[in-house]
């Protein structure tokens, strides 16, 4: 598939947030990420349903919805309905994986599984086959300007070469945490489809131009 940037609206202004959406959407923006923290599951606090059904209102982009959240079954019919086209939840949040995966596509979203840095992309294998994209982490979730973690990589290796060899290569590969001009190249060529950037775009003073470096690269 075509690669993709996602400006992660964690690291815009807030109090112009419609206009920071709709600039990094001019700017060559494919889809906008927005993180869900709920100071449980992550040690921040971030935004919610009303926030997500407002952005809804101001682009035509993809909503990649990103639940940091304890629980997040509870919230996915909600978030589903407030404009989310991808719902991705925390391997680590839920001991109904499968329950809440086929909850997200029953409302015709796309599903996706995200796992932690610390966490082994093992762990996920067995839901390969009924996700849309895996989301790996490449910083501990909670906090948006941290620095890439490289051995994240070596999970998207692996990951890609078992879709592959299963055969399932419409499953997408996203990464979120530090992406910059300086290693999405390496990103890329370990297999990643979407790349989550938040001050690397919304740090710069032309977003077109980040995002045109962004795209270069990869």
């Amino acid at each position: 598939m075509k690669k993709l940037i996602a400006p992660s609206i964690l690291a815009s202004d807030f109090s112009r947030l419609g206009e920071e959406i709709g600039a990094v959407e001019e700017a060559g923006a494919d889809w906008i990420h927005i993180d869900v923290m709920d100071g449980v599951f992550v040690p921040n606090i971030s935004i919610g349903i009303p926030v997500v059904k407002s952005i809804r209102k101001v682009t035509s982009l993809p909503l990649d919805v990103h639940l940091m959240i304890a629980e997040p079954e509870r919230y996915i019919e909600e978030f589903s309905s407030a404009g989310a086209d991808i719902i991705t939840i925390h391997q680590e949040a839920t001991p109904h994986m499968d329950r809440s995966i086929m909850q997200i596509k029953s409302m015709g979203k796309r599903a996706g599984v995200s796992i932690n840095p610390g966490t082994p992309v093992t762990t996920i294998y067995d839901i390969l086959g009924i996700v849309d994209m895996i989301l790996i982490m490449s910083v501990n979730p909670g906090y948006g300007g941290q620095k890439f973690i490289s051995y994240t990589l070596n999970k998207v290796r692996a990951l890609k070469e078992k879709l592959t060899e299963r055969e399932l290569d419409h499953v997408i590969i996203e990464i979120d945490g530090g992406i910059t001009a300086e290693n999405i190249a390496d990103a890329a060529e370990a297999g990643v489809d979407v790349f989550v950037a938040g001050s690397s775009v919304f740090g710069a003073d032309d977003y077109k131009g980040a995002i045109a470096e962004l795209k270069a690269k990869i």
